[in-house]
C-alpha cells in the first residue's frame, strides 16, 4: 500500500470498521494527522492482529465507528504536535493502547490506566494501527532499543500484557513447577516469562495446536497435549496460568494446581463458563489475573526482549500487506499460526 506524506500528514489505505454489528469492515483511503497538542504521528512498521480485532470484526466488541482497527504496533515518530519535544522525531517506538483515560480516578493514579472506567482504546474508540500511520499521545510511547528489531517490536504489547500480570507482583519463584494452558501468543509469552523467573514450565495445548506447540518446543519449552496422562498432572503444579480462555483448560488448571497454589487467569472466554469455585476454597488457592498492558508491563517487556529472556521472532507466522486482510484474518481465526502482522508501509 502506498502512502503520501506532507507536513505531518500521512495518507494511504486503512482497515476501517464502518458501523456497529458484524462485518461492515473494509479498506478505504484515510488521512492521518497532523498531530494535535501532546500527540505524535507514528509511521507504522508493523501491526499485530489480536483476538480482540476478530471480536471487533464480528461486532462483539464495543467500538465507535467509523474507526481504523488495530492496536498492537511499532513504528517511527515522524512528526510531533504542539507541546511535544522534536527530539521524539525519528524515535523507534511502541505505544500503549489506552487513550483518553481521565488521570484522576484511583486506577489512573495507581498507574493502571488500563482499568480506568473512562478509558478509550486505539483501534476501537480512536483510529488505530491498521493504516500507514497513527496518532497517539506522547505519554503512551516507549522507546524501542536498537537490540530489538522494529517489526518484532509489534509483539511487545501482548508481551507487556503477560509481563504485567506475572511480574507485578512476581508470581513465579525459582524452582516452581508451572503449567501454562493455551499455546497462543500470550501462552508462549507467559511460559517464557515463567521460565525466566526460574520456573520449571510445561506448556499444554490441544491436538489441533500442534504447530503452536512445535514453536514452544523450538523455544526449549516442555510441551504437553491436553487429555493425555492428565492423572499424572493432578496437584503437581505450584502455579497454573490459563491462557486458552476455554472452560476445559480452566478445569485442567484447577485440577493440576497444588493446594495453596496460585491460579492465574489470562485467557478471555468468549462467553460465561462454569468454574468449580469450590476448588478455590478447598485448595486454599490464590487467584489473580490481568487486563491489558500497563506502563510497567511495557517496561518489563522491553527489558525481557532486549536481554534475550523472551524471544519474539519465532511467534511471527506471517507478514502481510493490508490488501491481504481477509486472508490473514481467516488464518488467524483458524489458528493456522501464532502471530500475523500487517506491514502497511513496506
Amino acid at each position: 500500500m502506498s502512502s503520501q506524506r506532507d507536513h505531518g500528514i500521512v495518507s494511504g489505505f486503512g482497515l476501517v470498521k464502518h458501523a456497529q454489528g458484524a462485518g461492515s469492515v473494509g479498506l478505504q483511503q484515510v488521512q492521518v494527522g497532523p498531530p494535535g497538542s501532546g500527540q505524535v504521528l507514528v509511521e507504522i512498521a508493523a501491526a499485530g492482529i489480536c483476538g480482540t480485532d476478530l471480536h471487533i470484526i464480528d461486532g462483539e466488541w464495543p467500538v465507535r465507528p467509523p474507526v481504523t482497527v488495530g492496536h498492537e504496533l511499532s513504528g517511527t515518530v515522524k512528526a510531533t504536535g504542539p507541546g511535544v519535544s522534536e527530539e521524539w522525531v525519528g524515535a523507534r517506538v511502541v505505544s500503549e493502547v489506552f487513550y483518553g483515560s481521565d488521570g484522576t480516578c484511583d486506577a489512573c493514579r495507581g498507574g493502571h490506566r488500563n482499568l480506568c472506567p473512562n478509558r478509550q482504546s486505539l483501534g476501537s474508540h480512536v483510529d488505530g494501527a491498521f493504516a500507514p500511520a497513527v496518532l497517539v499521545p506522547v505519554t503512551n510511547l516507549h522507546r524501542v532499543p536498537e537490540s530489538i528489531d522494529l517489526v518484532e517490536a509489534a509483539l511487545l504489547e501482548p508481551l507487556a500484557c503477560a509481563a504485567g500480570a506475572l511480574c507485578d507482583p512476581p508470581i513465579v519463584n525459582p524452582g516452581d513447577r508451572v503449567l501454562v494452558t493455551g499455546p497462543g501468543a500470550i501462552g508462549l509469552f507467559a511460559a517464557q516469562i515463567a521460565r525466566a523467573a526460574g520456573g520449571d514450565v510445561v506448556l499444554s495445548g490441544r491436538e489441533a495446536d500442534g504447530q503452536r506447540l512445535a514453536i514452544g518446543s523450538q523455544l526449549g519449552l516442555t510441551t504437553h497435549v491436553s487429555g493425555r496422562e492428565l492423572t499424572d498432572m493432578i496437584e503437581e503444579f505450584d502455579v497454573v496460568i490459563e491462557c486458552a480462555g476455554a472452560a476445559a483448560a480452566a478445569a485442567t488448571c484447577l485440577a493440576a494446581v497444588k493446594r495453596q497454589g496460585h491460579y492465574v487467569q489470562l485467557g478471555l472466554f468468549s462467553k460465561p463458563v462454569p468454574i468449580d469455585m469450590n476448588a478455590v476454597c478447598l485448595k486454599d488457592l490464590t487467584v489473580t489475573s490481568g487486563f491489558g498492558a500497563t506502563p510497567s508491563g511495557f517496561r518489563r517487556a522491553i527489558r525481557l526482549a532486549a536481554l534475550g529472556k523472551v524471544e519474539l521472532r519465532p511467534l511471527i507466522t506471517r507478514q502481510a500487506s493490508l490488501s491481504e486482510w481477509e486472508d490473514v484474518f481467516a488464518s488467524t481465526r483458524r489458528g493456522d499460526g501464532v502471530k500475523f502482522l500487517f506491514t502497511p508501509t513496506r
